[in-house]
């Protein structure tokens, strides 16, 4: 009997029923791409278009607000237009650079016998100012100054300078073309330790007041004139005595003015003379890296030494610095420069704050604009070791930090420790030192602050006028105390030479200078007797 088979079909596309399904592989689920030259599906054109327009019109608000920035170059006509004696302020200068009245150390104030003999030229050179303004003598060598106002009610203005100076390193007199305490009057400049910092505006201050007595002006706002005696080692004998007196007096200004900025061109490139206005100053600390190990002979060194302990922790410290930031100063100083630079410049600067990793790169390059965005690490001393054969069993270094506003002495030991991370390294703040907070930031507008910007404007047309951080320390800071209206400004224009030269080898001020600075403290005078 015949059996019949059912047939099979073996069409193309197939398969034998017997056969398991096949399995989906990525290829089968993957979504395919389109083909070369397909335009794109409406959703992926909508985004791209939505991205576009919105990327212009980012960019279109970003130049509305670069083009709205105002402009702080003023046009102001002087109240002060008498003629300053050019000669005989340099003459004076050169006279109180000649008293060596220098802060050494916190153990080595200025000698008291140098002092004396300063304040006796003072009275000498300034007759009219010591006949004629209450005189007291504070914290035992500083002097504080009063210009009764006819106004008693009114606030006074007070104005800031300081007797002492810094020493020469020994090693360097030769290579001064004049001895530093020589005070020469040569071509054109008055020569010597002081001539900027700060006998000049000591100078400066006195002969403004001198001139205004010897044509009879009577204030009627309150004249205080604050002139401490050892701000190079931190002021605490000087300024700071005189703010705790006036503090007891219940005295409040409506002004505070000190040291601090000056006229600088080539702060930005493109940019011309500007007049920086210290609002505000860093705060510092030094901290010392102390490591000990074991010691002996050289020939038998261990993997690493005391010294290579200690330098270890240094190069970790200048490698490892505190992040960048813009702080409201430092903000403050770019949106003021930032209508004078060309349009990029300018387009960048007043978006600061949405382009501010862009403006941070762009600052960091620089070491006087990178100290503005962070607190800096300034290894300065080591020591260790006493013999070339022998393995030293103690070694140390000091950093120096200066302190960001918005951070702390206790966030820089913070930082420190965390950095170093080593338990080898013993870290302390320097013996005989204390750390120093950075200060508040007074007002960059309002009246007190308008009263610079005129004065500064009248006295010295086309410069721009910006609020900054002051990188130092002067007496300023003391007398948050009495005003919140504090400020650091030295009215003279310094070329980047000019300021090399402040605590360095041929310091030195051009006469025309100095007398456009007491026509400017003339100006502030008469000024400051409007309401603030």
């Amino acid at each position: 009997m015949v059996k019949l088979r059912a047939k099979v079909s073996t069409m193309p596309g197939s398969r034998d029923a017997t056969q398991a399904p096949p399995r989906l592989t990525t290829a089968d689920v993957a979504p395919r791409r389109p083909a070369v030259g397909a335009r794109p599906s409406v959703s992926i054109r909508r985004v791209a278009t939505a991205a576009v327009l919105a990327l212009g019109l980012a960019l279109l608000w970003m130049v509305r607000r670069a083009a709205g920035l105002p402009v702080r170059r003023l046009d102001v006509a002087p109240l002060d237009t008498a003629p300053v004696d050019d000669e005989g302020v340099a003459h004076a200068l050169a006279r109180t650079i000649r008293h060596q009245t220098i802060s050494h150390s916190r153990e080595a104030p200025p000698a008291a016998e140098a002092l004396d003999a300063l304040q006796t030229e003072l009275r000498a050179l300034f007759p009219r100012v010591h006949a004629s303004l209450e005189v007291e003598r504070v914290g035992e060598h500083s002097l504080l100054y009063s210009w009764r106002g006819g106004t008693a009610e009114l606030p006074p203005v007070v104005l800031e300078a300081h007797q002492d100076d810094v020493p020469v390193d020994a090693g360097t007199e030769g290579a001064w073309s004049h001895p530093p305490f020589s005070g020469v009057v040569a071509g054109g400049e008055v020569w010597g330790r002081g001539a900027l910092d700060d006998k000049s505006s000591l100078v400066a201050i006195f002969a403004a007041v001198e001139d205004l007595l010897a044509v009879g002006f009577a204030p009627r706002r309150p004249l205080l004139l604050a002139i401490g005696h050892d701000e190079e080692i931190g002021g605490e004998a000087g300024a700071q005595a005189i703010v705790a007196e006036l503090v007891s007096r219940g005295v409040h200004a409506d002004l505070v003015l000190d040291e601090g900025g000056v006229i600088s061109d080539g702060v930005l490139p493109g940019l011309g003379p500007v007049a920086l206005v210290g609002v505000a100053e860093k705060g510092a600390v030094s901290l010392e890296l102390i490591a000990d190990a074991p010691g002996g002979h050289s020939s038998m060194p261990p993997h690493q030494s005391a010294i290579g302990i200690v330098a270890e922790a240094v190069r970790r410290l200048e490698t490892g610095r505190p992040s960048a930031r813009l702080v409201p100063p430092t903000r403050a100083t770019l949106e003021a420069l930032a209508p004078e630079l060309p349009f990029v410049l300018r387009l960048v600067l007043a978006n600061a704050d949405v382009l501010t990793p862009l403006v941070l790169r762009a600052l960091a390059t620089r070491p006087a604009l990178d100290a503005a965005i962070r607190t800096t690490t300034a290894a300065t001393v080591i020591q260790g070791g006493t013999k070339s054969n022998v393995l030293p069993e103690h070694a140390s270094a000091v950093v120096n930090f200066r302190i960001l506003p918005g951070e702390s002495v206790d966030d820089v030991m913070a930082h420190a420790r965390a950095t170093v991370a080593d338990a080898r390294v013993r870290i302390r703040i320097e013996p005989g030192t204390s750390g120093r907070e950075p200060s508040a930031a007074s007002p960059y507008e309002g009246p007190a602050f308008s009263l610079l910007e005129q004065t500064i404007a009248a006295r010295f047309p086309g410069v721009v006028v910006a609020p900054y951080l002051v990188l130092g320390r002067t007496d300023a800071r003391h007398f948050e105390a009495i005003s919140q209206n504090v400020y650091r400004f030295l009215p003279l224009r310094l070329d980047a030479d000019a300021r090399q030269r402040l605590h360095g080898t041929d310091e030195r001020v051009g006469v025309g200078e100095l007398a456009a600075a007491v026509g400017f403290y003339r100006e502030l005078i008469r000024r400051a007797q409007q309401d603030l």
